[in-house]
């Protein structure tokens, strides 16, 4: 009895921090840039959420005008890259992780320690071209759907902008992607326990208006239960 009583307390405590966790680290939106305006045609992104790991599907020729209209060479030269495609597939994530370990089936546990827990971890951006609609591509892949207004869109694109490392202007490719035409490229940032791919899917949500609780996105479905409390219909 005192091993249950002792057992509940812990679980209880662990449940009140991760709350109190919660509301300290979430991260305000932006009313003035999302839900868009009925006046707002709307720019529908999707966020694709697999076993571990999360990515951001946009359309490319949207991507393109914003990257050349705000003049980012570096998102201007990746939507060349892949101009063949109707829309885009963008991850971030650790280089060793991303690159090595495809599927959980591959993960070992000494890997995800290494790339959670050691510090200054190299990241990469994973891009994708996809000819249809997302929703017909990712078949047994959740999907969830968001119409930002124009000017979150931009956000998000110039946030997209800072995640790429370039050399003389120019992105820096570092080969083949996992799956079908896809390729990797060296990012910024460094990858660790708190600053994981799904955070950063929720970081450029976050640039386009959306709140957003990094606590709970570190998990693709914490990410979309937290995008189902915020998402709001596209206007009528």
């Amino acid at each position: 009895m005192r091993f249950l009583r002792r057992s509940l307390f812990a679980l209880v405590v662990a449940g009140l921090t991760l709350a109190i966790a919660t509301i300290l680290t979430r991260r305000a939106g932006d009313p003035s840039l999302y839900p868009p305006r009925p006046e707002d045609t709307g720019i529908t992104v999707h966020v694709t959420a697999y076993s571990y790991h999360s990515g951001l599907v946009l359309p490319l020729p949207e991507l393109k005008e914003v990257a050349e209209r705000l003049a980012l060479g570096e998102v201007i030269a990746i939507a060349d890259r892949f101009r063949a495609y109707a829309f885009v597939e963008i991850g971030w994530g650790d280089e060793g992780f991303y690159r090595l370990v495809p599927t959980v089936a591959e993960l070992t546990a000494r890997e995800a320690l290494r790339a959670l827990l050691r510090p200054n971890n190299p990241s990469v951006l994973h891009v994708v071209g996809f000819a249809r609609a997302p929703v017909s591509e990712f078949s047994g892949i959740e999907v969830a759907l968001i119409t930002l207004s124009g000017k979150g869109f931009d956000r998000l694109v110039s946030r997209l902008a800072e995640s790429i490392a370039a050399e003389d202007g120019r992105p820096i490719e570092l080969g083949t992607g996992l799956y079908g035409p896809s390729l990797f490229y060296r990012a910024r940032g460094a990858f660790n326990i708190f600053n994981v791919c799904n955070h950063w899917v929720a970081g450029l949500l976050n640039a386009a208006g959306l709140p957003t609780l990094p606590v709970l996105d570190t998990l693709p479905a914490g990410l979309l239960l937290d995008l189902s409390w915020v998402v709001k219909p596209p206007p009528a």
